[in-house]
């Protein structure tokens, strides 16, 4: 790290010396590779095995424990069975040791007992101050020599160094992205596996790592986000240094879905969510594995600021039609498109004898082994105002005259727009050279594409929305009325009150003559809702009655609606009915949802509305409180709400008055008693009539779905 890092830093990544707690005296053994390893490499500090069973490890002296060691310590690795783990940590803050990594497993992975452990070595780092990373970390690998790791990778000769810093949740991650960059001539700074996460977090490394100077781009390889406040600190302070976060996160989870009350609950999954965190962050996310390391080039140099064009339109220039034709026919499939046939180019082209161009696809043939011609097409299109990026696709002769084929190209890492190079053959020669150059050198078209697109759609770090306080205390005031429970809807309502979103006029009947009084005041047609905080989605259960425009038949509907939903939900409390007044001509149907996550925050969706929102799964989503212009964004997002804005000459739906509810609602991230909130639908009107929420329900924080819905489950089971 620094010269003037902290303490901390410097015991992680460059200690004066190291502890092997539990270290082997057997070579076939996993706790023997760590000494093998750090001699291996170069290691210039103190090494210390321990293990009051052996006297020698090869050459080096083995001590009984840590605080018989001759000298102090900084970093201790410890390898001792789980239930060990706990005495070894409490001997290294004896003997003063700054920080320990714990390759040992068995811990919260390992059921009730593993959890248990978990939690009580949580508590003796907060009790200690020692700082632990781990455990089931295999380790940390410092290029400058502290290899203090048991990945099997580290048997190779040497060890690449270079400008990317990698933190893993997968230990086994850190050894491949070693392996692929020393095939691929890329080179680290440092890679860390951070394990269970018990006390230092991906954030709090990364933000160590940001104070490298060798570190140049960061790369995360996560499978969930642990601590979301300390990766927004890494992210904001990554971009004030200019070093770009790109992270490839683990595929689609179910957990934590399954006790959802809302729709917006069972749509927000955990990757939907970490999807949205990470944009809103700034860390831009892959979901191919090469693209996270053969992609930060692009965020690099001039590149990395915004170009005069702010689209998401790639020029495609190739040597090969098959080739870029593959580039092409991606673009589409990851929201980009093709850039426009550009008369300068075509001008070039005919200059040196080659017709085409005329499609979009700039195919230089044969003579794309001319450096006067590629640099010419390069220069032309990186000047264009209709060009965001351009893919440089090389064919055969990357592999067969590498000098030929990558010479134009030189100097171009210090462009003005992204420039990704995509060799079709096995061309390692030509890889390494580019590599080395400073450019994007990509193995597959796919990787090629998404890693253009990771560049043009990311965006700085969004900024903190400043509270109203005011509206946070008055929705806290309501919500202890009606105490930890999901809101029925006529609660619900009284919280879309207080945030401006308006719905239907009704009222609330506890009996028959009540309803039809109502419905007098109201006339029809009118909506019956059974209201009960035990029934959170009525339609699905038959609360609901639509459409009726007699008092007779309200009379009746009040009756049979209260009789069969006590049938069905013999355990709910059942409130009364709702009369609401029926809307029609609504344009469109939207949901907005908000939702709490427990370990990424407050989130705010947009979808599709109505009762099929789960199965057209058509939504957006972003980091709550979010700005207008930000909500405007996720409209557009949305498909199903395009025609919302006069597709085909269907009228012409108040989208900006979509656009204010949802900011609206998502004020509720200021509001920590609530843990999700749902319009839906939310009637859209024609433009300049605003939006009705026709059904909304609210979540306490404290309340579960399990607690909302189990009179449900019992009937059902």
């Amino acid at each position: 790290m620094s010269d003037s890092g902290s303490d901390l830093a410097r015991a992680l990544f460059k200690p004066r010396s190291v502890a092997l707690i539990g270290a082997s005296s057997n070579p076939s053994s996993t706790s023997a590779r760590p000494l093998n390893y750090l001699l291996k490499h170069g290691f210039a500090g103190a090494i210390y095995p321990v293990n009051p069973s052996v006297d020698v490890i090869g050459a080096t002296p083995c001590h009984p424990s840590v605080r018989d060691l001759p000298g102090p310590v900084d970093h201790a690795f410890i390898m001792v069975r789980a239930d060990r783990v706990a005495e070894a940590v409490r001997s290294c803050v004896t003997a003063g040791v700054t920080c320990a990594t714990i390759l040992s497993d068995g811990f919260a992975e390992a059921g009730p007992e593993g959890r248990a452990r978990e939690a009580a070595l949580i508590r003796l780092a907060r009790e200690t101050g020692i700082r632990l990373l781990g455990p089931n970390s295999i380790g940390i690998i410092d290029t400058d020599g502290f290899t203090c790791s048991a990945n099997a990778t580290l048997e190779m000769a040497n060890l690449s160094r270079g400008g990317y810093g990698v933190i893993s949740q997968s230990g086994s991650m850190i050894g491949a992205l070693l392996s692929q960059g020393e095939a691929r001539g890329i080179g680290y700074s440092s890679l860390v596996s951070v394990g269970n996460e018990v006390d230092l977090t991906v954030g709090e490394i990364g933000a160590m790592m940001v104070d490298d100077p060798r570190c140049k781009a960061l790369l995360l390889f996560l499978e969930s986000i642990q601590d979301r406040a300390a990766l927004t600190a890494f992210a904001r302070k990554a971009e004030a240094a200019g070093k770009p976060v790109l992270a490839y996160k683990l595929g689609r989870s179910k957990a934590g879905r399954d006790l959802a009350a809302t729709h917006t609950g069972a749509l927000a999954g955990d990757d939907a969510t970490a999807e949205a965190l990470l944009a809103h962050l700034g860390i831009a996310r892959v979901r191919i594995l090469e693209t996270l390391f053969e992609a930060p080039p692009l965020f690099f140099g001039p590149a990395s600021g915004a170009s005069a064009a702010t689209g998401a339109r790639v020029a495609v220039v190739t040597t090969t039609g098959g080739g870029g034709a593959m580039v092409v026919d991606m673009l589409a499939g990851a929201a980009m498109q093709l850039a426009p046939p550009l008369p300068q180019i075509q001008r070039i082209l005919s200059s040196h004898g080659i017709s085409g161009g005329s499609s979009g696809l700039i195919d230089l043939t044969l003579a794309g082994t001319r450096p006067e011609l590629v640099r010419a097409v390069l220069e032309a299109l990186m000047d264009s105002d209709q060009v965001d990026a351009i893919a440089m696709v090389i064919g055969s002769s990357s592999q067969f005259h590498p000098e030929l084929a990558v010479a134009p190209l030189r100097g171009f890492a210090a462009a003005a727009k992204p420039l990704g190079v995509y060799l079709v053959p096995a061309a390692d020669q030509s890889r390494r050279i580019l590599t080395d150059e400073g450019l994007a050198v990509f193995r597959t078209a796919e990787s090629c594409v998404e890693g253009l697109r990771a560049r043009l759609f990311r965006r700085k770090p969004q900024p903190d929305v400043a509270p109203q306080t005011d509206l946070a205390d008055q929705v806290s005031r309501a919500l202890k009325l009606v105490g930890t429970r999901a809101l029925d809807e006529v609660a619900s309502r009284g919280v879309c009150d207080l945030l401006g979103i308006a719905g239907p006029d009704g009222a609330l009947a506890t009996s028959a003559a009540e309803a039809r009084d109502i419905f007098n005041r109201l006339g029809g047609p009118v909506v019956l809702k059974i209201v009960s905080a035990d029934i959170s989605h009525k339609s699905d259960s038959g609360g609901l009655l639509l459409g009726l425009t007699e008092a007779s038949a309200v009379v009746d509907g009040f009756n049979a609606l209260m009789r069969a939903q006590a049938e069905a939900h013999p355990d709910a409390v059942l409130k009364g009915v709702l009369v609401q007044k029926m809307e029609r001509g609504g344009v469109a149907e939207a949901l907005i949802g908000y939702r709490l996550d427990p370990s990424m925050g407050p989130m705010v969706m947009l979808g599709a509305g109505g009762t099929l929102a789960e199965i057209l799964d058509d939504t957006t989503m972003r980091v709550a409180p979010v700005t207008l212009p930000i909500a405007r964004e996720m409209i557009d997002e949305v498909r199903s709400l395009r025609a919302a804005k006069g597709y085909r000459n269907r009228p012409v739906g108040d989208l900006e008055a979509v656009a204010h509810a949802i900011v609206a609602l998502s004020r509720l991230a200021h509001c920590g008693a609530v843990a999700e909130a749902e319009i839906n639908p939310l009637m859209i009107q024609e433009q300049g009539n605003g939006v009705l929420a026709l059904d909304a329900l609210v979540v306490a924080q404290g309340a579960t779905a399990q607690e909302t819905t189990e009179s449900e489950r019992k009937k059902a089971g």
